[in-house]
């Protein structure tokens, strides 16, 4: 990956987004419900008031920024699944190609 740091910045946020998603399906499974878009991610981190369920030392130990530095986008219910969990790239911006595409969480179909 030396050399090819745009590569590298794209396969940490495609793990981040891995890990965040599989953190995801386990407060579900404890909850019967993702998080709301108003708890966001940080009720992986800090228990929202309104769980009813909390994992000993929360789902994620600290809330991962995206390597451009950005906060992971999400919101509950979303727009064609369960939840949308994505990053906009290098560009910071909606849609984009190569470094600047959106990296998305597929629910359902991250394996």
């Amino acid at each position: 990956v030396i050399g090819r740091p745009d590569e590298a910045r794209r396969a940490v946020a495609e793990a981040d987004i891995r890990s965040i998603a599989a953190s995801l399906e386990i407060y579900r499974l404890d909850n019967r419900q993702y998080p709301t878009t108003e708890d966001g991610l940080q009720a992986l981190v800090t228990r929202p008031a309104d769980a009813p369920a909390w994992a000993e030392g929360g789902y994620l130990p600290v809330l991962p920024v995206d390597p451009w530095g950005m906060a992971y986008l999400y919101t509950s219910p979303g727009e064609t699944a369960d939840y949308d969990l994505l990053t906009l790239g290098a560009d910071k911006a909606p849609g984009g190609e190569g470094v600047n595409a959106d990296l998305r969480s597929r629910p359902g179909q991250d394996g």
